[in-house]
C-alpha cells in the first residue's frame, strides 16, 4: 500500500480516496491486510498421469525424425491411424 492511499484515506475517507485514485475499495482493504503466508501443499498426482517411463517414451516419439516438425495432435492422429 502506498503512503498516498493511506494518507488520503485518513483525510477524506476511504470511499472518496479510492474514487479519486480510481482504486477499487476491495483492493485498498486487501493491501491493508497482511497476507498470511501459508505453506502450499504439494498437488496430488492425478491417477491417470503418465509414469516417468511413459513420459520418456512420448518425448522420444515426438522428438523422432519423423515427427520433429509436427504438432502433438498431428502425431496422435497419425499414430492412431496406424493402430499404434
Amino acid at each position: 500500500m502506498t503512503a498516498l492511499e493511506t494518507e488520503l484515506a485518513d483525510v477524506v475517507g476511504v470511499a472518496r480516496a479510492c474514487a479519486a485514485l480510481e482504486l477499487p475499495r476491495a483492493t485498498y482493504y486487501r493491501r491493508r491486510r497482511p497476507s498470511a503466508q501459508r505453506p502450499r501443499k504439494p498437488r496430488p498426482t492425478p491417477p491417470r498421469a503418465l509414469g516417468q517411463s511413459e513420459k520418456q517414451t512420448v518425448l522420444e516419439v515426438l522428438h523422432s525424425e519423423r515427427f520433429v516438425d509436427k504438432a502433438p495432435s498431428q502425431v496422435v492422429a497419425t499414430l492412431l491411424g496406424q493402430g499404434v
